[in-house]
């Protein structure tokens, strides 16, 4: 039985809550320094995991398109989040990268015609709003890599959801096909670049092991099912209006774990955040229910597909 659309937004939400727990697991059990060697150990076992246990390989035109998704979604998202992170202060980085919603807004309009409302704008301004109260602190002159950074970071990840709801998934083929190819792809793209930059890995102790297990299997094969699901089944603006909870979440456990003050002008912007999150559940027209499949097989041709000279076979 399909689940209903308030719990299938749940189960979504769990996704970007997930990833909120990044930032105290990194901190707290993995080696320091090591942003692309741990974005690498989150996206390729997860990735090889869910291959083996879909055992469906990309055909056609999915070969380049799972290669696409998967350098948006993971292999240049990763790493330029984790650039951002390290080159900007005082939860900089997330604040900038909270206009995600609003990248998505400005690129369905191209894909996805789905024309940009006045509610969805403000939504959006809200959201980032909301996270800026959370997580800014008092920073001095800005770092304009760490900045650029965090907008690529991201746009990659916007454009990422926006083609995946453009391009949906070949017929027969479920979710969790679909992200174990765009999780190995990504992976297989950042692997030679933590090579050449952060040389061999590190060693590893126990909490170090436990700490790449949990964000291999909880925090990106498990959330980027969950995350690529809800992808297929709500709108792109829905889904990326969830994103906010990734924040709120580190806030949270930060408050709790790590005997970190929350201010009241933080609660505020935390009511906002989550106040504008649930408004960008409401409001906007699911998507019609029909097969989750591309335009392969259906006599029609993505334009999107020029990109390749011919399917490959």
């Amino acid at each position: 039985m399909p689940a209903s659309r308030p719990a299938l937004i749940a189960l979504t939400a769990l996704a970007p809550v997930s990833w909120g727990t990044t930032y105290v697991v990194t901190t707290e059990f993995l080696p320091p320094d090591r942003p692309l060697f741990t974005g690498l150990m989150r996206a390729l076992p997860a990735g090889l995991l869910l291959l083996a246990l879909a055992r469906v390989r990309p055909h056609g035109a999915w070969w380049w398109k799972a290669a696409v998704l998967g350098a948006l979604n993971i292999g240049a998202f990763f790493p330029l989040l984790f650039l951002s992170a390290y080159r900007l202060p005082g939860g900089l980085a997330a604040v900038v990268g909270s206009v995600g919603p609003l990248f998505v807004v400005a690129l369905s309009a191209p894909l996805l015609g789905q024309r940009p409302t006045m509610r969805t704008l403000l939504t959006g301004v809200a959201a980032a709003v909301g996270v800026s109260l959370v997580v800014l602190r008092a920073v001095g002159a800005l770092d304009p890599v760490g900045v650029l950074a965090a907008l690529a970071s991201a746009a990659s990840m916007s454009t990422g959801t926006v083609l995946t709801k453009r391009w949906g998934r070949p017929e027969g083929v479920g979710s969790l096909a679909l992200t174990g190819w765009q999780l190995t792809a990504g992976g297989l793209l950042i692997a030679p670049v933590a090579l050449l930059v952060e040389g061999a890995p590190p060693a590893l102790d126990g909490p170090a092991v436990g700490g790449y297990v949990y964000l291999a299997l909880a925090n990106t094969a498990v959330a980027y099912w969950l995350w690529f699901r809800g992808i297929g089944r709500l709108t792109a603006t829905q889904v990326t209006f969830l994103g906010p909870l990734s924040p709120l979440t580190a806030a949270v456990i930060g408050w709790a774990a790590l005997d970190e003050a929350l201010t009241p002008v933080q609660l505020a912007g935390m009511a906002l955040a989550f106040t504008a999150t649930v408004a960008g559940q409401t409001g906007t027209r699911p998507p019609r229910r029909r097969p989750f499949a591309s335009t392969e097989g259906s006599g029609r041709r993505d334009p999107l597909d020029a990109a390749a000279s011919r399917p490959q076979r």
